[in-house]
C-alpha cells in the first residue's frame, strides 16, 4: 500500500520537506491577502451564479474531497495540510465590497457566498469578515445566495432577516454524508450530519428561505445515505435540494484516496472503484456539463434516485434563482453634515 499523502508536493515548488518520523502537528496560522476587489466573476456553465465573494483561502474544515485545495499550490503550498491550516484572510473584503458596490457598472446581481471556500468556516467565528460582508449587502439591498456546512451561520440571523425583508436571501447547508462516522472520517472539521439538519431548523423557523445540498456525493459513501439527508431536511424545513457528483480535480485525487485508505481501508477499494464508474474509468473528469453530474450507469443511478426522492418530498416548487431588482446605493452622508 503507497504511503499515505496528507499533504502532496507542489507541482510549482522546487523544493519539498519529506518528515521520516511521524509528521508533527500543525497549528492554523493565518496569513493577510492584499487584493483589492472581492468579488469574483465565473462565466462557468455549471454554476447558477455569476459573482462570488470569497473572504478566505483554505478552510479549517479539512474536507478530503474540497475541489479548491489545488488552489493553495499557488501560495506555494501544498493542497492538503497546508490547506487545512494556512488560512489566507481578506481583512478589508467588506471595505472593498463597498467600494464595488459604490461604482456604476455594478447592477445589483446575485452574490454568492462563497464559490470557493467555506464562508463560515470556524476562522469566521473571531475574524467575522463574511457578517461584515452581509451588512454591506444588507445596506445596499444586494441579493445573496450561501452556500456553507457551518452552524455559526445562526450566529447571523438577525443580518439574513435583513436581507430576507428588503433584497432576498437564500442558504443552502451542505450535508454529504448522513453517516456521523463516515463524515468524521472524510471532513473532519464539520459540525455532524444532525447537527448541520438542527441548522437548517432554526434558519426555517427564522423565516429564511434555506435549502440543502447533498454536496459532493461520494460514490460508495453518500449516495447510500441521501434519501435520509433529504428526508431530515425535508422535515426540518428545507425548500430546496440540489446535488453535485464528487469532483477530484489535480492534488485532490492524492488527498481524497490519502484519507480514505487511512480512514477507512476496508472500504476504500469499493469508493474509489465506484468513482471511476462514475468518470469513464478516471477518477475525475474536468468536461463542463459532466464535472458535476458524472456519466455512466451509476451516475445515472444516483440521479434517479436523487430526482425521485426530490419529487416525493416536494422540494424545487420554486427556482431560488429569481429575484426581484432590489439594489439600491444608500445617499451619501457630506463628512460636514455628519458633525449635525
Amino acid at each position: 500500500m503507497p504511503r499515505p499523502i496528507a499533504n502532496p508536493p507542489n507541482p510549482w515548488a522546487s523544493t519539498e520537506v519529506e518528515y521520516l518520523d511521524e509528521i508533527p502537528l500543525a497549528k492554523v496560522e493565518l496569513y493577510e491577502d492584499h487584493s483589492q476587489t472581492i468579488i469574483a466573476k465565473n462565466d462557468s456553465p455549471d454554476l447558477g451564479f455569476s459573482y462570488s465573494v470569497n473572504p478566505y483561502r483554505g478552510c479549517n474544515h479539512a474536507c478530503a474531497y474540497c475541489y479548491a485545495r489545488p488552489s493553495h499550490e499557488y501560495l506555494s503550498w501544498g493542497a492538503g495540510t497546508d490547506f487545512d491550516t494556512k488560512i489566507v484572510v481578506k481583512r478589508e473584503a467588506a471595505r472593498l465590497l463597498r467600494t464595488q458596490f459604490e461604482r456604476p457598472s455594478w447592477k445589483g446581481e446575485l452574490v454568492m457566498f462563497s464559490g470557493v471556500t467555506d464562508c463560515y468556516q470556524p476562522t469566521e467565528a473571531s475574524l467575522r469578515l463574511t457578517r461584515s460582508c452581509l451588512e454591506v449587502c444588507a445596506e445596499f439591498k444586494n441579493p445573496v445566495a450561501i452556500v456553507t456546512k457551518a452552524p455559526l451561520i445562526e450566529r447571523d440571523l438577525d443580518v439574513l432577516w435583513k436581507l430576507h425583508r428588503d433584497a432576498s436571501v437564500h442558504v443552502a447547508i451542505s450535508i454529504p454524508i448522513w453517516d456521523p462516522e463516515l463524515s468524521r472520517a472524510i471532513e473532519p472539521g464539520v459540525a455532524t450530519p444532525k447537527r448541520r439538519i438542527q441548522a437548517i431548523e432554526r434558519l426555517a423557523k427564522a423565516g429564511i428561505p434555506v435549502g440543502v445540498m447533498v454536496a459532493p456525493i461520494i460514490p460508495g459513501v453518500s449516495d447510500e445515505g441521501m434519501g435520509k439527508v433529504l428526508e431530515a431536511a425535508r422535515n426540518a424545513g428545507a425548500t430546496t435540494a440540489g446535488y453535485v457528483l464528487l469532483r477530484l480535480p489535480g492534488s485532490v485525487k492524492d488527498v481524497f484516496e490519502s484519507r480514505i485508505r487511512a480512514a477507512l481501508p476496508l472500504r476504500a477499494e469499493k469508493i474509489l472503484h465506484r468513482v471511476r464508474e462514475t468518470r469513464g474509468g478516471k477518477l475525475y473528469d474536468p468536461t463542463f456539463g459532466v464535472r458535476g453530474r458524472g456519466e455512466g450507469q451509476y451516475a445515472d443511478a444516483i440521479e434517479q434516485v436523487f430526482d425521485s426522492c426530490v419529487k416525493r418530498l416536494g422540494f424545487n416548487q420554486q427556482s431560488q434563482w429569481e429575484r426581484p431588482a432590489t439594489f439600491r446605493r444608500p445617499p451619501r452622508v457630506e463628512p460636514q453634515l455628519a458633525l449635525f
